[in-house]
């Protein structure tokens, strides 16, 4: 059985998560228990649990949403061309699972000027062990 399918994602995925990630959906700015996650860890995808987002690589965009300037690795992500609501964006999925995860923008900070702005209801976080 191949676990990423949809009925299989919504039976082990929160609604607002699945409606996130499944159906390609948003939650309110601001409401995330991620926006101002501050520890050591790592961010993964909350359907699969691949590493997509190192702690150090996260700052404060004002958006709303948790942001991050580089992904945890090259393969970590998938990107596809969005012309949904009258826009033209990139979208940004899991490469393992392949969920939606939000957009990336080029208006971040250095190093990479790149803005991942990533709902908070397709992650979880890993805290460093010390």
């Amino acid at each position: 059985m191949n676990e990423f399918t949809d009925e299989h994602l919504k039976k082990i995925l929160p609604a607002d998560a699945y409606h996130v990630m499944r159906e390609c959906g948003t939650e309110p700015a601001g409401s995330g228990r991620y926006l101002h996650e501050k520890r050591p860890g790592q961010f993964t995808c909350r359907a699969c649990s691949q590493k997509l987002f190192k702690s150090d690589t996260k700052f404060e965009s004002g958006t709303g949403w948790p942001s991050f300037h580089t992904a945890a690795s090259d393969q970590a992500l998938e990107f596809v061309e969005d012309y949904s609501h009258g826009m033209n964006r990139i979208e940004v999925r899991c490469s393992n699972c392949h969920s939606h995860l939000g957009h990336v923008f080029d208006d971040g900070p250095k190093p990479t000027g790149l803005r991942y702005c990533i709902n908070d209801a397709a992650l979880n976080f890993n805290p460093e062990n010390k």
